[in-house]
């Protein structure tokens, strides 16, 4: 690919590159959604994607001084990484981006209910079924935007002259009822914030 507005080939769409560096923003909304948070698991698979965005966290957490606890879940041993999250005192749960996790996210959120951890995912979907709260771009943007793409190159386009896209519309999901079930209180602050806030 030359560029993101002229990738030439056969190569065009919408991507979710930027999404990695939003891993500062969503620790930094958990860590003010749980102010007493002093250690925050990061939930991972490992990958390329996920190393880039562990930097940008752990970044974020020397800043917030909050110590990061990096948990890699193998195949699909969510019980094992929960342990190891409550073994290590974690206060917070932070899910890293990751269509393995996206995949799993009823047996993460289901977990994290148990343990009583408040977690922060990457999309809504998490939090309409039952997570606490996510922060990122939406999966139906996108999906719309994509659909534009196949619409132009079915009609003659060609991919090489499309510009590659890069999420513009990110939104803050909370769920008061998974809040209230954990005790947590949300602040003002951050609800006044939301984008969408499920009761």
């Amino acid at each position: 690919m030359k560029s993101l507005s002229r990738p030439a080939g056969n190569l065009t769409g919408v991507i979710v590159v930027a999404e990695t560096l939003l891993a500062a923003k969503r620790l930094e909304l958990i860590r003010e959604a749980v102010p007493k948070a002093a250690r925050i698991a990061a939930l991972t698979v490992g990958g390329s994607g996920s190393t880039i965005q562990l930097q940008e966290a752990e970044k974020a957490a020397a800043g917030l001084r909050v110590r990061l606890v990096v948990v890699e879940v193998q195949g699909r041993d969510y019980d094992r990484a929960f342990t190891t999250m409550i073994t290590e005192r974690s206060d917070a749960l932070f899910v890293l981006m990751s269509p393995v996790l996206t995949r799993d996210r009823k047996d993460i959120i289901a977990r994290a209910a148990k343990y009583r951890l408040p977690a922060i995912y990457e999309w809504r979907e998490f939090v309409e079924v039952g997570g606490l709260m996510s922060y990122g771009s939406s999966i139906v943007d996108l999906t719309r935007r994509a659909a534009m793409y196949v619409d132009k190159i079915l009609k003659g386009a060609n991919p090489g002259d499309l510009p590659v896209e890069q999420p513009t519309k990110y939104e803050l999901v909370v769920n008061l009822k998974t809040a209230k079930a954990l005790g947590l209180t949300i602040p003002q602050s951050l609800l006044q914030r939301a984008d969408q806030v499920i009761e």
